[in-house]
């Protein structure tokens, strides 16, 4: 993490120095430049928008600039378009901050400000959500020491299941054309990425005598004859196994030519953590044949989540049986600590983390679907992991939200709109499980490609819409 301090050292200094590249669409005046200021307005333009920034505190630079520009500090220079600053961005470490809602239009916001081109300064109410500093105060963790939803400020202000950064990012555009009517930054495009978590590869397979005596006996007293009956068909090869989905993915996958990623749990077994061991040769095998036709990532078991030890042995695990390197990682559980776990993450060279996201509810957690880098408040750095957040999970759906299969299905279909609307990136987390028609999951296992056709169509609906 050091080596990461000194990099920023090197990449930021330079920015309130140095002449400001005028090629660039966007030219941002204020009166400091920090790590914090240039992290969020990159994510705003250059991920969101897709518009090149630059950054000068020289004001006879920037006055003399012709293209669209704008001032970000506590007072305007002129007529420009002008955002009146907050003091968050310019601070360090964490700080109290007094957050009242407000309104754009009909779009939650806060960090109000007066005499300013827009009713609020965007960019540091941006920065508080993208960083999740609301994280790094004293709050009231769930069961699993993670911290709830309900004790964010989107879920508290009605706002969740909404990327109002991204919202926010489009709006603040159509004011920024109506100054600048020329100006028209390059379109970008809907995005979806399937994930699944494969917390348990098989049901009944491959789990030892032990483990399969347990689960026999557990039949027997409540008199599950049926389950019975399957769990032996399976594991003498007679019947499929209930979680042996993978083929059937790939399939989709395929057909539907999306992005699938598998995040595979192969931690010692404990209480929380219930894969095939890791040493199991069909175990192994399943993973290397998955790896052949889909990417794959680690899926930390339970207690990594503050031991980088427990998370390193993980990762070399994985890298062996693949036989190459694991850069993709989402902790099992969704146990997130910030900024400690992100932290270890990046010792261990993992560059896209998937966690973020809710157990509890469906929506943001950081507020946008767009892919970010995380900014490591301790350090104030940006860092190199990238952050993929995703929007819904089939376990928050169907065991917090108790939806039945076909209020599950409008609900993901909902928040897919709201991406589709900003052209943001949709993740969805699924399980193998929900396609084993056991009594968890019965009625859902249609739910996953029955979500991709729907989407596949709006998208072919879209896109005819635009070529007429």
């Amino acid at each position: 993490m050091v080596f990461f301090v000194f990099l920023n050292y090197l990449c930021n200094k330079p920015i309130a120095l140095k002449r400001p590249n005028f090629n660039a669409l966007i030219l941002v005046y204020s009166h400091k430049i920090t790590p914090r200021l240039t992290y969020i307005f990159r994510h705003f333009f250059v991920r969101i928008l897709q518009v090149p920034v630059s950054f000068t505190t020289n004001i006879s630079e920037f006055v003399a600039f012709n293209g669209p520009k704008l001032t970000y500090a506590k007072q305007a220079l002129g007529k420009e378009f002008f955002i009146r600053s907050h003091d968050l961005l310019f601070q360090q470490g964490i700080q109290d901050v007094e957050i009242s809602m407000n309104s754009w239009d009909d779009i939650p916001c806060f960090f109000s400000t007066v005499n300013s081109t827009i009713p609020f300064d965007i960019f540091a109410a941006g920065f508080y959500l993208l960083s999740r500093y609301e994280e790094y105060f004293p709050h009231k963790e769930d069961q699993y020491e993670r911290f709830p939803a309900n004790e964010s400020l989107a879920y508290k202000s009605g706002f969740l299941e909404l990327p109002v950064i991204d919202i926010w990012a489009f709006k603040f555009l159509k004011v920024l054309q109506d100054r600048y009517p020329d100006f028209e930054p390059k379109k970008r495009e809907f995005n979806y990425i399937s994930t699944f978590d494969v917390d348990i590869a098989f049901d009944y397979k491959h789990k030892g005598m032990i483990r399969t005596l347990g689960g026999t006996s557990r039949d027997i007293l409540n008199l599950r004859i049926g389950k019975l009956i399957h769990r032996y068909l399976s594991i003498f090869g007679l019947k499929k196994d209930p979680f042996d989905a993978f083929d059937r993915i790939l399939q989709i996958q395929e057909r539907y030519n999306i992005k699938t990623l598998f995040f595979f749990q192969i931690g010692d077994y404990t209480t929380y953590d219930k894969n095939i061991s890791a040493t199991n040769t069909k175990f192994r095998s399943l993973i290397k044949s998955v790896s052949d036709y889909a990417d794959i990532g680690l899926h930390p078991s339970y207690f990594t989540m503050r031991n980088g030890d427990k998370l390193k042995k993980e990762k070399n695990r994985l890298e062996k049986i693949v036989n190459r390197p694991v850069c993709k990682s989402r902790q099992h559980f969704l146990r997130l600590d910030l900024p400690e776990t992100y932290q270890n993450l990046i010792d261990l060279e993992i560059m896209e983390d998937y966690t973020m996201g809710y157990a509890s509810h469906i929506g943001f957690r950081a507020s946008t679907c767009t892919p970010f880098y995380f900014y490591d408040l301790d350090y104030e750095i940006q860092t190199p992991l990238k952050v993929f957040p995703f929007a819904v999970m089939d376990a928050t759906l169907r065991d917090y939200l108790k939806l039945k299969p076909k209020e599950a299905f409008r609900k993901m279909v909902a928040i897919k709109n709201e991406v589709r609307a900003v052209n943001g990136t949709l993740i969805t987390l699924f399980h193998n499980e929900i396609f084993s028609k056991n009594e968890r999951w019965k009625g859902w296992e249609n739910m996953y490609e029955g979500f991709i056709k729907e989407m596949k169509l709006a998208d072919d609906k879209s896109k005819k819409k635009e070529r007429t």
